[in-house]
């Protein structure tokens, strides 16, 4: 009984802003450590960025990677319009190393922070449930590097290669490594879209059937999202990025179904 009087007695404001900077230190460090590596490295960080766009040349055949003007047999594939533009993207890729390496610790830290004010129900679905948002992300991530993006690239290729009007193509640098970064975020989120529908359906937030009453609502929403996070404004790349989105909220609403919570008896 001490011990549960305890931890309810509310913290002050200084106790607080003492608790919340030293949740903050670790992460910031991390980062800055992890950003000073893959500077130090950025060269290699570089070529495992490129080497989607390396398979992706295979998939689609050297002769349309040619028409476009894309080497092939090599991560040199890129080309820059300043000699500064080098050093911006190894910074860039580098400081996008450094947060997805330390976003484990990042929400471990918070979770450190919020817990105390959460009943014991809350922290057990908080502990169940954040942890697997970010492996699924991560996963989503991965199978966007390896599977996702060659293929999309591949498309990309050999569409733009059957463009009569197209006589060259050059890719920069710095384009790159946004369509890159923005993809693999955008693959990552893709892959949470279950997880949130389960999420929701478990705590009792919301309920399936509710979910599945505004469908149409939420395809709507989907179509808004994907165009928003695409990085083209093509209807191909839209589609590419709404389908899976819509078939994931279903699987997510299906899992849903099965894991919310029964209403009590009146």
């Amino acid at each position: 009984m001490n011990e549960v009087a305890a931890v309810d007695v509310p913290m002050a404001l200084g106790d607080h802003l003492v608790e919340l900077r030293r949740r903050v230190v670790w992460p910031v460090l991390a980062v800055v450590v992890v950003f000073i590596a893959a500077f130090a490295c950025h060269a290699q960080v570089k070529s495992l960025m490129v080497l989607p766009l390396s398979w992706a040349i295979d998939m689609a055949g050297h002769e349309q990677a040619l028409r476009l003007g894309l080497p092939k047999d090599t991560v040199a594939l890129l080309t820059v319009t300043d000699l500064a533009e080098s050093t911006v993207t190894a910074a860039s890729i580098s400081l996008y190393t450094a947060v997805a390496v330390a976003i484990p610790l990042i929400l471990w830290q918070l979770w450190r922070f919020v817990a105390v004010g959460l009943r014991p129900a809350e922290r057990r679905l908080a502990f169940l449930f954040v942890p697997a948002g970010v492996i699924c992300f991560y996963l989503g991530a991965l199978a966007g590097y390896f599977v996702g993006l060659p293929y999309f690239y591949a498309w990309l290729i050999g569409f733009a290669a059957a463009d009569p009007t197209i006589r060259t193509f050059t890719l920069t640098q710095a384009a790159y490594v946004d369509s890159f970064v923005n993809w693999t975020v955008a693959f990552g989120l893709i892959m949470d879209i279950p997880w949130a529908v389960v999420v929701l359906c478990r705590t009792g937030l919301v309920r399936a059937a509710t979910l599945a009453a505004y469908r149409r609502y939420i395809i709507l929403g989907n179509i808004v999202v994907a165009a928003m996070i695409t990085p083209g404004s093509d209807v191909a790349s839209l589609a590419a990025l709404f389908i899976p989105m819509q078939a994931l909220f279903e699987i997510g609403l299906l899992i849903g179904r099965c894991v919310e919570p029964r209403r009590k008896e009146a």
